[in-house]
């Protein structure tokens, strides 16, 4: 007994001896440490699957987030996206863990619904428009479940929407197209959610009375615009069924809402559509969304936003305050859009403004690097000839990086860890964030694997001779495609420098260096001269103000009220805007500020257009 007790002993130690530590032995992606942030930056920094559903047609290699559904679901959140081969999870909408499903579809899930029916989440979402409702009570493991009910509906389910009423019942609303009108239709829980009855059709675009339906960037296509996505919530008894439009490739993709007080209407276009529209700033568009309740009970927008370089459905994901004015008019705030923003649970005197006040302080500062230029062609789906995409900007150099504008990129012909990119603020500035917008140039990633990560350091210095290490990334072993960091203390420094490690692609490409923050002198004064004319043509009016010494960039507001000025554009440099979004039967109100490292302007005079 006590020869085969020694022999087991040895056998021990012999074994133990012989296996690597966990540093050793575990090549997986390790968990990054969770961000505890007050404030995030749009696009939202999620690990954004590339996508793989057109590999064999075209071989084109890009992320992708786009048409989100958000839940909330006993106080977690549920985040599930386009095409993505799971759904992420998180607890305070800063730190989003993706959910690899112990069962879901096989080739991902394409603008897929969801919502909560008493224990359980249900999900609708087959790609082929012809399958059954999900569900699971059990999200973090993904056991989800089918009854085998295919609702098979005329045209098939596109873009469907999932809506539990406070009485338990549960309606589908859904359609994707530039001739068919959105359409709902009641299901029946308690039969395998086999609709009752024969789907209606509710309402369509009409883009000759609503400005913002247009086609095309800035709404100059006369193609046929899209009507997509919708998502109905419901206020005070209200029902508002949210829409998606013209087109989610162009920087005016948008959502509106139509209400009632039945599920299945009859329904009446809302005056102030839309209500969720970004049209300007470094990320555009905010179409396609969802609407979701906070575990403070304010309510978030989350919205597609494009990027449309390597093919036209190349986008990300955005969040937005949201909610209702007290006569029930319903908003999303996207002024500053993707400027830093308080997080649900960091308390502000009012949810509708949780812009940090943090200015852009890296906005075309002169920028350098040691890296040679990237001599390569592209390889996208270029359908800019068609009229569907924005021709593309093949200019990869290093003034690309801070242009504010999503769709161009550096690229570096190299991609080790002696690169950097140095930006000179010109004078010291109080650096509160940093966000670094990574970019697929050329990618061959498909999927999901698991080696993705982006390793980095970010240098700070007064004179340009002494720098100190502000933000240390060498060892991050997440993929942080784009990487928001928030500063636990402020920096004064006049200097910041991108010090490259590794990231997972062959190229090093980056779309954005953006620095937050705030400069030491005045803001810009407020923009003069003022002046608001309704063009014959109702959908638009051009708006004119003189241009403001130091300004960075302006933002116009404007509304159906006086005191409800919630919708907004934001552009960099010169003065005047042509606004197409407008109703053709609709009075309008409007303002415009200026804007510079240093703050913000006080607002001009409110003018009015019959």
């Amino acid at each position: 007994m006590k020869k085969l007790f020694a022999i087991l002993i040895i056998s021990h130690i012999l074994y133990t001896c012989s296996q690597p530590t966990l540093e050793e032995n575990d090549n997986r992606p390790k968990k990054e440490a969770k961000r505890d942030f007050s404030t995030y930056c749009n696009p939202i920094n999620i690990d954004y699957s590339y996508m793989s559903h057109y590999r064999a047609k075209n071989n084109v290699s890009y992320r992708s987030g786009a048409d989100p559904a958000v839940v909330n679901f006993k106080g977690k959140y549920y985040l599930f996206v386009t095409r993505s081969h799971g759904y992420w999870t998180s607890d305070d909408m800063s730190n989003w863990e993706f959910i690899r499903p112990q069962s879901w579809y096989f080739n991902g899930s394409n603008a897929p619904a969801a919502a909560v029916k008493e224990d359980k989440i249900i999900v609708l979402g087959d790609p082929s428009g012809r399958g059954a409702v999900i569900e699971t009570d059990n999200p973090e493991l993904g056991d989800w479940k089918t009854n085998f009910a295919v609702i098979n509906m005329p045209g098939g389910v596109q873009d469907p929407c999932l809506f539990v009423d406070d009485d338990g019942r549960v309606y589908l609303y859904e359609e994707s197209s530039n001739k068919w009108p959105i359409r709902g239709v009641e299901l029946d829980p308690d039969n395998f959610y086999v609709p009752k009855g024969e789907q209606k059709d509710l309402f369509n675009l009409e883009p000759e009375k609503h400005g913002w339906e247009r086609f095309g960037q800035d709404h100059r296509s006369e193609l046929d615009p899209f009507i997509e996505g919708p998502w109905m919530v419901k206020h005070n008894g209200t029902y508002y069924l949210e829409y998606g439009a013209p087109g989610t490739q162009w920087n005016v993709y948008a959502d509106g809402v139509y209400t009632s007080d039945s599920p299945l209407g009859p329904f009446t276009y809302a005056p102030y559509n839309p209500i969720s529209y970004k049209p300007g700033g470094f990320l555009k568009g905010s179409g396609h969304g969802s609407t979701v309740k906070d575990n403070n009970g304010n309510l978030w927008h989350y919205a597609t936003m494009a990027i449309s370089v390597n093919y036209k459905f190349e986008r990300r994901i955005g969040m937005y305050p949201a909610g209702f004015e007290d006569d029930g008019q319903m908003y999303v705030n996207t002024a500053y859009g993707d400027y830093p923003h308080f997080l649900p649970d960091t308390e502000v005197e009012n949810h509708k403004n949780r812009f940090t006040g943090w200015m852009l302080l890296s906005y075309n500062k002169p920028v350098s690097t040691n890296s040679s230029l990237v001599d390569a062609d592209i390889n996208v789906v270029d359908e800019s000839e068609k009229g569907y995409m924005q021709e593309q900007i093949r200019e990869f150099d290093i003034s690309q990086v801070n242009d504010e504008e999503i769709r161009s990129y550096w690229v570096s012909e190299a991609n080790h860890d002696s690169i950097y990119v140095e930006m000179d603020l010109k004078k010291p500035m109080d650096i509160k964030a940093l966000q670094i917008n990574f970019q697929d140039f050329n990618s061959k990633i498909f999927g999901r694997p698991d080696t993705l990560k982006h390793q980095f350091e970010i240098l700070t210095s007064l004179d340009g001779e002494n720098w100190e290490t502000a933000v240390d990334y060498s060892n991050n072993q997440k993929d942080i495609p784009h990487a928001y960091i928030e500063l636990e203390n402020p920096i004064e420094a006049r200097y910041v420098r991108y010090d490259h490690k590794y990231c997972t692609n062959n190229y090093l490409a980056i779309s954005e260096l953006r620095v937050f923050g705030k400069g030491q002198e005045a803001p810009p004064a407020t923009p003069a001269n003022f002046k608001a004319e309704r063009q014959s043509d109702r959908r638009n009016t051009n708006l004119y103000w003189d241009p403001v010494e130091g300004a960075t960039g302006y933002v116009i507001y404007w509304g159906i009220a006086e005191d409800k000025l919630n919708l907004s554009a934001l552009m960099y440099d010169e003065p005047n805007y042509e606004l197409r979004a407008l109703n053709t039967d609709q009075e309008y109100y409007y303002q415009v500020e200026a804007f510079n490292e240093n703050g913000i302007s006080e607002r001009s005079e409110v003018l009015y257009t019959k």
